[in-house]
């Protein structure tokens, strides 16, 4: 079969290679899968860098989640094992952790509904509580984990602000719902906010960007608010000064989605349930800006390691569906 490998580490684009090798071999509790469609992560990027918390040995195939095709015909979603990620004709992955795929969706929507929107879920309903009323403000609102947030709190009757970088991912998080769009290259960040909150600020921030992202969040944060952190995007990781959070009250509140596959699956499963409520009526919808054949896997992957993209971008082994 063709799988992309990383031999080395450095950028996607210089590190990636298309080559011919042999199918995964399921062990025990696995099950061997032909891979419809694989949707492009952040965390792909860093694999490759060697930057990400988990360092498969090289060499290993990036793609860190799926829709595939398990032997007996069914759709399902799946988190493959490394070092034999998505980016391939076939994966392996455990039996047990695979969720039906939505049948709301077709293969590259529901390849993207899994972990961003797992993450989004988790973040703003378990770890931040977002209530009906409040506002939401949501940075690289335009991108994969951004615009899976801005959704979801739409759903939960949030009023929500986007931030993004440059006019077309405006127009993209204008498109996606967002009430108030901020563009964070040509306006104030802070003064929009307290402005559209009347000088209360946001009641919950979703920062999967870090750096000057969160420092811009926490000077408009309303009272007993909560920044969520998500990820560091932007390559900084804030050091918070914790008198800044006593001072104002407001909780910060860290969430790593993956450790629930571990300590708590049956809430993975219930959050699933109900992300695939919310595509049967509509309510959300991955947005997928591009599908790329296999061959343009590492091209897309830059794209996403460099911020360009918005939305999702998804790689089809088997041509576009």
């Amino acid at each position: 079969m063709q799988a992309w490998r990383v031999h080395r580490n450095g950028e996607p684009n210089e590190v990636m290679r298309l080559e011919e090798t042999d199918r995964p071999t399921p062990g025990d509790g696995q099950v061997l899968l032909k891979v419809l469609a694989a949707n492009i992560n952040f965390p792909d990027a860093l694999l490759c860098r060697g930057q990400y918390q988990v360092r498969p040995p090289l060499p290993f195939t990036p793609g860190v989640e799926i829709c595939g095709e398990t032997p007996d015909g069914r759709r399902v979603l799946a988190t493959p094992a490394l070092p034999n990620g998505g980016f391939a004709e076939y994966v392996v992955a455990d039996e047990a952790a695979l969720l039906p795929a939505p049948d709301a969706l077709d293969d590259a929507e529901a390849a993207a509904l899994h972990i961003g929107y797992q993450t989004g879920w988790f973040g703003l309903h378990r770890r931040a509580r977002l209530q009906a009323g409040e506002t939401l403000l949501v940075h690289a609102a335009a991108g994969g984990v951004g615009s899976a947030a801005v959704q979801l709190g739409k759903a939960a009757g949030a009023e929500v602000i986007g931030v993004v970088g440059g006019p077309e991912k405006a127009k993209t998080a204008h498109e996606l719902g967002c009430d108030l769009v901020i563009d964070r290259r040509t306006e104030d960040i802070v003064a929009a906010v307290k402005e559209f909150t009347g000088g209360r600020g946001a009641d919950v921030v979703y920062d999967p960007v870090g750096g000057d992202a969160y420092a811009k969040s926490v000077k408009c944060i309303a009272f007993e608010g909560r920044v969520i952190v998500v990820g560091f995007a932007s390559g900084a990781i804030p050091t918070p000064a914790l008198n800044h959070a006593l001072v104002k009250n407001y909780s910060i509140v860290g969430l790593h989605w993956g450790l629930y596959n571990t300590k708590d699956p049956a809430a993975v499963r219930a959050c699933h349930e109900e992300l695939t409520a919310l595509a049967a009526r509509g309510v959300i919808k991955p947005l997928i800006s591009e599908r790329v054949a296999l061959d343009g896997a590492a091209a897309a992957v830059q794209r996403v390691a460099d911020g360009t993209s918005t939305g999702r971008i998804v790689v089809l082994p088997g041509g576009a569906r």
